[in-house]
């Protein structure tokens, strides 16, 4: 790897968790100039995404010109490959993009099909390969993301004991919302792979989905139209993921076993699937209830299911708990149950975070 100032930005973003290698710094070069990774790199390696700071704090720090730090960051933020937000003190501010949180999103939630864009599809998929996703995304103990069950698979007991585990429950906490294209099938689309499963179907919430809107990478909706959304993906075979938080959640996700860069390295045995996300739930089926018709087999996303000569078996070292199976069993013999091998969901996005980079460091 060269000494440049790309690969110093590319180690200061590892600080945060992007895997430094050769594909990182190949992404930055095709997107920042020399003077625009000098500033890049002003902007703090922080342990919780989207934490913008202002120019002004910047150039009081570095003692470089106010004006000209706001200008740089202000056409990074253009060009969609930084954040930006408001601070707590409700000023405009800025902030690297992490894994899951604009990297490599960005380049794809608008959903446009351009030279460009099957560009940096290519570098993207050039990083992004099996130790990279794990690494960036997978953590050491706790895991950044979360499968949510088909609200309809899981019992009323477990529903009242757990409601943080319903989508609706996710929505009725957020206050703003908006709607992206799914990056992993934009990419695939893009590499003549694309799949059937629908495209807008990426939720984000509060000031993530403020960022979207403002910069023109997705559209505001109400939460009507976000639950409706999520019902449309849970009906589409699509798996719900969130932050693997209890409060502030940022996002939800709808994935597929095609694309999708959690689900797809699941159905391909290419990760294991505790290794890379949280799962809390798991498929149980009564035997006396299933007539091997086989419509769970069919639409499992991540092929944990097989029948043989009697009922449905399932592979418990694969299931994700996704719920999508039990919503079309005709005959009730799928239920969802919660894993009592599993920690607690943490307690809120930051705690999330900070314990993250605390097993990291």
């Amino acid at each position: 790897m060269d000494d440049g100032i790309h690969a110093h930005l590319a180690r200061h973003l590892s600080m945060m968790g992007l895997p430094l290698t050769d594909g990182l710094v190949d992404i930055l070069k095709e997107n920042f100039s020399a003077e625009e990774a000098k500033i890049a790199l002003l902007l703090p390696a922080t342990d919780i995404p989207l934490t913008p700071v202002t120019p002004e704090d910047l150039a009081r720090k570095t003692g470089l010109n106010q004006e000209d730090v706001a200008k740089t960051l202000e056409r990074l933020a253009d060009r969609k490959l930084i954040f930006t937000g408001l601070t707590r003190n409700k000023e405009r501010g800025y902030a690297l993009h992490q894994a899951g949180f604009g990297f490599p999103q960005s380049f794809f939630w608008d959903g446009k099909t351009t030279p460009f864009a099957l560009k940096m599809t290519k570098l993207v998929l050039a990083y992004f390969n099996r130790k990279v996703t794990a690494e960036a995304f997978g953590g050491k103990n706790t895991k950044a993301y979360r499968y949510i069950p088909v609200h309809q698979s899981l019992e009323p007991g477990v529903q009242a004991v757990l409601p943080h585990d319903r989508m609706d429950t996710v929505l009725d906490r957020a206050k703003r919302f908006a709607v992206a294209h799914c990056p992993c099938r934009v990419q695939a689309g893009l590499m003549d792979r694309a799949c059937e499963h629908p495209l807008e179907v990426c939720l984000k919430f509060d000031d993530m989905a403020a960022y979207l809107i403002d910069q023109g990478l997705g559209r505001e909706i109400t939460q009507e139209e976000a639950g409706q959304i999520v019902r449309t993906a849970a009906e589409a075979g699509l798996v719900h993921f969130v932050d693997n938080a209890v409060g502030g959640i940022k996002h939800n996700c709808n994935c597929c076993g095609c694309s999708c860069w959690n689900v797809g390295m699941i159905r391909r045995r290419k990760i294991p699937r505790d290794e890379l996300m949280a799962v809390y739930f798991l498929r149980e089926m009564d035997p006396d209830l299933c007539t091997g018709c086989g419509a769970c087999i069919d639409i499992c996303p991540v092929a944990a299911l097989t029948l043989g000569d009697g009922p449905a078996k399932v592979d418990e070292n694969w299931c994700i708990g996704c719920g999508v199976c039990a919503l079309k069993c005709d005959f009730d013999a799928v239920k969802i149950i919660y894993r009592k091998d599993q920690n607690p969901v943490p307690p809120d996005f930051e705690t999330l975070h900070t314990t993250i980079q605390r097993e990291r460091d």
